[in-house]
C-alpha cells in the first residue's frame, strides 16, 4: 500500500474517531444525572409536607455553618463542594450573626459571608438557607427587613434560596405577640420580590414550641416553622411536641439540630440521634446538622485546627462529624452537574496532521 494512502486512511480513522467522541460527550451532557436542584426544583409547602416540583414530598440533608463572625473562615465555596461532593449534603444552612459583633456591627462585612455561600450553593447546585442569626429580632426588625429585601432581590429567582427569619427566638418571646407580628413584619418585604421561595419561621423557646405556633399560624402561603433539638437534651417530649404540630397541619423544617447537649458540648448521645433521624425519615423532615465549625466543643462537625477549605479526611473530623457524615453519605447520592462533566482535553485528545484538539463562645448564651 502506498504510505500516501495509508496516511489518508489512518486519517480517515482518527477523524472518524474525534467524531464519535464529540457524539458520546454530547450524548452524555443530555443524559446526565441532574443536580438535586433541577431534581426537585421550587420547594412549595403543601398541608404539612414540604414538596418539590413534582408534589412529592422531599428531604434536604445537609450542614449549618456557625455564628457567621466567629467562623467565618469556613464560609467559603471550596466548602461547599467539599460538603456537596464528600458527605453528600444537598443544603447549606449560612448562619449570619446578627449581635455580638455580627451584622449590627459590621452589615457589610457579614453580608458578603453569606453571599459567598449563597452562590456558592447556586453554583454547585445544592440549596442554601439565609438564616438571620438572632435571639432578639423583634428588636432588629428594621435590619431584618432591609437584610432578606436585598437577599429577595438578589437571589430570589433562584430556587435554591430557602429564607429562615429568626434563627431562636427565646422562652420569653410569646409566639402570638412577639414572634408572629415580627414574622408577619418581615415576610412581606421578601414577597415583594420573591413570590415563590420557602420561607421558614423561627418558634417560641429556642425554636421548639411549635406545637403553639401551630394553634395561630402564620396567614401566609409557602410558610414552615423552624424545629430545633440537641439531642441529649431534647428526646420524646420535643418529638411529641413536633407531632403535635404536625397533626395541626403546619409544614417543620429541623434548620438546626445536634448530637450534644444543648449547649452545644456535653455528652454525645448516639441512640437519641437516631431515633431523631427515624422522626424526621417518617415525617419527610428537612434538615441541617450544627455545627461545620473546629470549635472544642462536641456538636462541632471538625477538630480544632482543620483545613477551612474542605478535602478533610475522617482523622480531621469529630465524633460528631464522622456520625454525621456517615449519615449524610449512607441516605444521599452524590449528584454533579453538566458543566462539571471532564471535557474532551481534560481526557486526552488525538492529533494528526492539521488536526486540532478548574469562635470563641457556646452556642447559647
Amino acid at each position: 500500500m502506498e504510505a500516501s494512502h495509508a496516511c489518508g486512511i489512518i486519517r480517515l480513522g482518527r477523524f472518524a474517531t474525534i467524531l464519535m467522541a464529540v457524539f458520546l460527550i454530547g450524548s452524555a451532557s443530555t443524559s446526565r444525572a441532574q443536580n438535586v436542584v433541577e431534581q426537585h426544583g421550587q420547594l412549595r409547602v403543601q398541608g404539612n409536607r414540604i414538596i418539590d416540583k413534582t408534589g412529592q414530598p422531599v428531604i434536604l440533608r445537609g450542614m449549618s455553618l456557625f455564628w457567621s463572625q466567629w467562623m467565618g473562615k469556613f464560609y467559603n465555596t471550596n466548602v461547599v463542594r467539599w460538603l456537596r461532593d464528600d458527605w453528600n449534603c444537598t443544603v447549606i444552612r449560612a448562619a449570619m450573626a446578627v449581635e455580638a459583633g455580627g451584622y449590627l456591627s459590621n452589615s457589610e462585612r457579614e453580608k458578603e459571608k453569606v453571599k459567598m455561600i449563597v452562590q456558592a450553593a447556586i453554583d454547585w447546585g445544592i440549596y442554601v438557607i439565609i438564616d438571620w442569626h438572632d435571639h432578639n429580632a423583634h428588636l432588629h426588625t428594621e435590619q431584618a427587613q432591609a437584610f432578606f429585601e436585598e437577599m429577595a432581590k438578589t437571589y430570589g429567582n433562584y430556587p435554591n434560596v430557602i429564607y429562615e427569619l429568626w434563627n431562636e427566638p427565646l422562652n420569653r418571646h410569646d409566639w402570638s405577640t412577639v414572634i408572629k407580628p415580627y414574622h408577619e413584619a418581615v415576610i412581606p418585604k421578601i414577597r415583594a420580590h420573591d413570590p415563590k421561595n420557602l420561607i421558614i419561621c423561627g418558634t417560641q423557646t429556642w425554636s421548639q414550641d411549635v406545637d403553639k405556633a401551630s394553634r395561630d399560624p402564620l396567614k401566609f402561603d409557602n410558610v414552615a416553622y423552624t424545629l430545633h433539638f440537641y439531642a441529649a437534651t431534647h428526646r420524646q417530649s420535643l418529638r411529641n411536641k413536633a407531632a403535635t404540630a404536625l397533626t395541626n397541619g403546619i409544614a417543620l423544617m429541623v434548620t438546626e439540630w445536634g448530637t450534644s447537649e444543648s449547649s452545644g458540648n456535653g455528652k454525645l448521645d448516639d441512640e437519641e440521634t437516631r431515633k431523631w433521624w427515624e422522626f424526621m425519615d417518617q415525617n419527610h423532615l428537612s434538615w441541617c446538622n450544627w455545627s461545620l465549625a473546629d470549635k472544642a466543643e462536641t456538636s462541632a462537625a471538625l477538630k480544632p485546627g482543620a483545613s477551612a477549605a474542605g478535602g478533610w479526611s475522617t482523622n480531621d473530623l469529630s465524633p460528631s462529624g464522622n456520625l454525621v457524615r456517615d449519615q449524610l453519605r449512607m441516605k444521599t447520592a452524590p449528584i454533579k452537574a453538566a458543566s462539571e462533566m471532564p471535557t474532551p482535553a481534560a481526557q486526552g485528545s488525538l492529533k494528526c496532521a492539521n488536526v486540532a484538539s478548574i469562635g470563641p463562645l457556646t452556642r447559647r448564651r
